[in-house]
């Protein structure tokens, strides 16, 4: 039997490739998460990660693991809400941006619902910066939501995943490079379009906004008619669109946190139940799939 608070530890270092992000987000001690990886390597009796002084990255059982890891501890929830979760009640404000919908996340908000079917459940779906507003406002308990890598927040937070930004396009899209670059965008403030626009300006190269959308399905669909590319995170973006190589001139993005902020005045118990279940569950690590 695999301790569920190791299979925790694992799991934070696995989504964060990092032993001192994954402190953080736990709120313990580095020596405590190594010593929690240890004792499940040991009980594995097979090495999780590869790790030097400059790097971590999972072995191919520690790819394994992370997938049973997530079952075992999905399953833990489903049976404590079964036993417990009837004494969960109340209302519970969750904020989501629109991209982050499109993963298996609403699965996941069923089957919280079924567990704990006396909490009630308001969702909304915003942009991200309207997010981060009504969650340090108190009018959200808990948003899961984009930040660039590092950036510290008033509220707080869990980091479920360290993603990279990447410049994404329809396969048959080819870029002049004599020509400003095409970008389809967001409504400002948006964090993926500044980020796009504030890279190419610091490499010297032009570039012209074709499209200005409100939600993701916007984005998605310019991109697909081939108005230009876009900004999003790697394990965000649909399988028919690509990720564009470096041989295509443009520069390297930075680095984005997928976090779950939770406001200091939530109902603490419901809250810590709902970002355990999407926890558990790596909502984020691979996207609903586009025909």
């Amino acid at each position: 039997m695999y301790e569920p608070e190791l299979l925790r530890t694992f799991l934070a270092v696995a989504q964060s490739l990092s032993f001192t992000r994954a402190a953080q987000s736990l709120g313990l001690r580095q020596p405590t998460v190594s010593q929690h990886v240890r004792r499940l390597e040991d009980a594995v009796g097979r090495p999780l990660f590869l790790r030097d002084t400059r790097r971590v990255a999972l072995t191919s059982d520690g790819e394994a693991m992370a997938g049973f890891a997530r079952d075992i501890l999905a399953a833990q929830e489903r049976a404590v809400g079964y036993f417990t979760g009837s004494h969960l009640a109340g209302r519970l404000r969750f904020g989501v941006t629109d991209d982050l919908a499109l993963t298996p996340l609403p699965r996941i908000l069923r089957d919280f619902r079924q567990l704990y079917p006396r909490i009630d459940l308001e969702l909304a779906v915003l942009q991200n910066d309207s997010l981060l507003r009504r969650i340090e406002s108190g009018h959200l308990d808990v948003a899961f939501v984009k930040r660039s890598a590092g950036t510290p927040t008033l509220a707080k937070g869990q980091l479920v995943r360290r993603d990279q930004l990447v410049w994404v396009a329809v396969d048959s899209l080819r870029l002049d490079p004599e020509q400003p670059v095409p970008l389809v965008v967001y409504q400002a403030p948006s964090l993926s379009r500044a980020v796009s626009v504030q890279a190419l300006e610091k490499q010297g190269r032009r570039s012209r906004i074709t499209c200005t959308v409100r939600g993701v399905n916007g984005v998605l669909a310019a991109v697909r008619a081939g108005l230009g590319i876009t900004v999003m995170a790697r394990t965000l973006m649909p399988s028919d669109l690509v990720e564009l190589p470096t041989s295509s001139g443009l520069p390297k993005l930075p680095h984005l946190d997928l976090v779950l902020l939770t406001n200091r005045q939530a109902p603490a118990e419901a809250a810590a139940a709902l970002t355990s279940a999407i926890l558990a569950s790596g909502a984020p690590l691979k996207p609903v799939s586009h025909g």
